[in-house]
């Protein structure tokens, strides 16, 4: 009996031909879309749900002044720190102007006051430092309060505005800021797929300015929301999205058309979430809140976050962390701006262009 011939690989060939078929069929980088958009999906909705459903204090840095050995001081720290299940980080200063100056400069969340003895403690929280800090601590003092019978006085010495009650208003700019700006880059890589390199980064400063122009006018001029210190606020935006879409144009040069994933796994389900905007770093889960500060979108909420409510005491990191991506964005697309999808070659004679390979 003759035998049957067999594929190389162990199939058929009627299997092995449909295989060939399918790899050149547009089914298969749809296929592997559905996949990837499968486990997007519950990737965006875990990091966000992960960092943001549950805030949970890990440890909250406290300005503390009088002494730390004060009778009823001594039952409050304790009844907080069992109340909110972890470690009220204490950071002792000589006066209260002292503690407040650490309060401006961002290195305490509050300040516990000793010094009323036995007419009990005072307790000062700075939504604006933390909104969802402010919130837990406002919660748990007057019920450490009655278990502890210590009387404490509870102040807010640096308010939200009023157009930003929850403290989200920065986050929601900052997020705009970073959508817009790769997604502005992955339109210029599809209809303006002709830009040089030079044109390329232009075109995307270009965006990141009037975009960030147009977010500070709407939630500033036109809808009242924040009162910002325009200019500045301007800038951070500008540059925000500057870097966020520099980063696809590097990563479209590095892995091409699946640019997306690296850009929306860093900025999107890790950037976002870890960024200290819609909850406060001391309620993240550690690893996130660390991480967050050295990526854009948290460099950029906090650089906005202290321009609008601690004027003066602004700190150079974000600054240097936006221009640090921004600079190896567009150095690494520079370096290998032969490998990115776009561009095109001017002939030596003047004549027209030619569109770049794919």
């Amino acid at each position: 009996m003759p035998e049957l011939p067999q594929n190389a690989g162990g199939g058929s060939p009627s299997a092995t031909r449909g295989w060939a078929r399918f790899k050149e069929s547009p089914f298969l980088p749809a296929a592997v879309l559905v996949l990837i958009l499968t486990a997007a999906a519950a990737l965006f909705a875990g990091s966000y749900t992960y960092s943001m459903a549950d805030p949970t204090p890990r440890s909250i840095p406290t300005a503390l002044v009088g002494s730390p050995e004060q009778p009823d001081g001594r039952r409050f720290l304790v009844g907080m720190e069992k109340a909110l299940n972890t470690a009220v980080k204490i950071r002792p200063y000589d006066t209260v102007a002292e503690a407040r100056t650490a309060v401006e400069e961002q290195r305490v969340f509050a300040i516990l006051d000793l010094r009323e003895g036995d007419r009990g403690v005072v307790l000062d929280l700075s939504s604006a430092s933390g909104a969802s800090v402010a919130e837990v601590l406002a919660e748990a003092a007057p019920a450490v309060s009655r278990q502890t019978g210590v009387a404490v006085t509870v102040r807010d010495i640096n308010p939200l505005q009023e157009g930003d009650p929850r403290g989200l208003a920065l986050f929601y700019i900052s997020l705009a800021a970073v959508i817009i700006g790769f997604v502005g880059a992955i339109q210029l890589s599809v209809h303006a797929r002709a830009l040089t390199p030079i044109e390329r980064i232009a075109c995307t400063a270009l965006y990141a300015l009037l975009g960030g122009l147009a977010i500070a006018a709407t939630v500033d001029w036109l809808l009242g929301a924040l009162d910002l210190p325009f200019v500045e606020s301007w800038l951070i935006l500008a540059l925000t999205m500057f870097t966020s879409g520099m980063v696809f144009t590097m990563f479209n040069t590095l892995v091409g058309r699946w640019a997306m994933l690296p850009t929306w796994g860093l900025m999107v389900l890790l950037g976002n979430p870890s960024s200290g905007g819609a909850v406060s770093w001391p309620l993240l889960p550690s690893p996130l809140g660390l991480i967050g500060r050295w990526l854009p979108p948290g460099a950029s909420v906090n650089a906005q976050h202290t321009a609008v409510y601690f004027a003066g005491h602004q700190h150079a990191f974000p600054f240097l962390v936006l221009t640090g991506w921004a600079v190896v964005s567009c150095g690494v697309f520079w370096t290998w701006r032969h490998r990115h999808p776009g561009g095109r070659e001017t002939h030596p004679d003047g004549g027209a262009d030619a569109a770049g390979a794919a």
